[in-house]
């Protein structure tokens, strides 16, 4: 058995934490509770806006960080205050926008935990997603606006992150060709298959997480982070003990520690309990 001196859990939600079916299983939250209960401190760690993580989530008795927006944002939820927040500038944002909205994409600002996206947009968003739990994760947490573009340039200051959900594979392309080619100081990564998602310079849930670790006196090295998706590459690199999932992409495989069940098997709460709470297999 190998087991970890782990102090800290950084959990990716989508493809991760929750089913495909966007699920917090009764046994994964059994399994948190006991890792709560030892000391642990777990947390979301997603590229969802505060407003975008379940209730069940949030309100889990014992999680009191939500690390957000890819790390661009985290909160204490218990004194109900920003810990830390690193804002795309107003400028680059735009310039993003600009790129993006190119193409027939959802584009999508985050501001104070929130995101907003154009509400005829929203209207289309079965068309972006092929499986149903997602398209209703958009339509029920993203904050609808008659025109995102407008409602951006109204507000005129800096954003949590700036997202575009792409129609067709050749559009994302050709975006992220051009965002990669033209805009400097910005971190550009994505947790779907047709998405991108663009940080400030810097801004990885990886770094976020380290550094939130140190200011709670937990080193890196007893850091587990648990993950799928190319934005999740970061955070299993940088945690002291790296988890991907069965159902990971091959870039964060390839820096994971190990691989454990997918998240439809309860993958997460499987490593839980071998690599923190020392349960043995039956």
């Amino acid at each position: 058995m190998m087991t970890k001196s782990i102090k800290m859990i950084g959990l990716d939600l989508d493809g991760t934490l929750l089913t495909s079916g966007k699920v917090l299983t009764a046994h994964t939250q059994e399994v948190l509770r006991k890792a709560i209960e030892q000391g642990v401190v777990v947390l979301p760690a997603t590229g969802r806006p505060f407003t975008g993580i379940p209730g069940e989530v949030i309100q889990f008795p014992g999680i009191r960080y939500a690390l957000t927006a890819n790390g661009a944002r985290v909160i204490d939820m218990q004194e109900h205050r920003i810990v830390y927040e690193c804002l795309v500038p107003y400028e680059t944002a735009k310039r993003l926008l600009d790129i993006m909205g190119k193409y027939d994409a959802i584009l999508e600002v985050y501001y104070d935990g929130v995101g907003y996206a154009s509400e005829h947009m929203l209207n289309r968003v079965d068309e972006f997603f092929s499986e149903a739990p997602m398209a209703e994760y958009v339509r029920s947490t993203r904050r609808p606006v008659p025109d995102v573009r407008s409602f951006f340039e109204e507000h005129h200051r800096g954003s949590d992150k700036v997202q575009g959900v792409f129609l067709n594979q050749e559009d994302k392309k050709k975006a992220l060709e051009e965002i990669l080619r033209e805009v400097s100081d910005v971190e550009v990564t994505g947790a779907l298959i047709n998405n991108i998602e663009v940080n400030a310079a810097g801004v990885s849930k990886g770094k976020t997480l380290v550094n939130l670790g140190r200011l709670l006196g937990i080193a890196r090295e007893e850091i587990m982070a648990c993950g799928d998706g190319t934005n999740d590459t970061d955070m299993l690199r940088e945690a002291g003990f790296g988890v991907a999932m069965a159902n990971a992409v091959d870039e964060v495989k390839r820096v994971a520690d190990v691989i454990t069940a997918s998240n439809d098997e309860e993958g997460v709460a499987g490593a839980i309990e071998k690599y923190v709470l020392n349960i043995v297999e039956k």
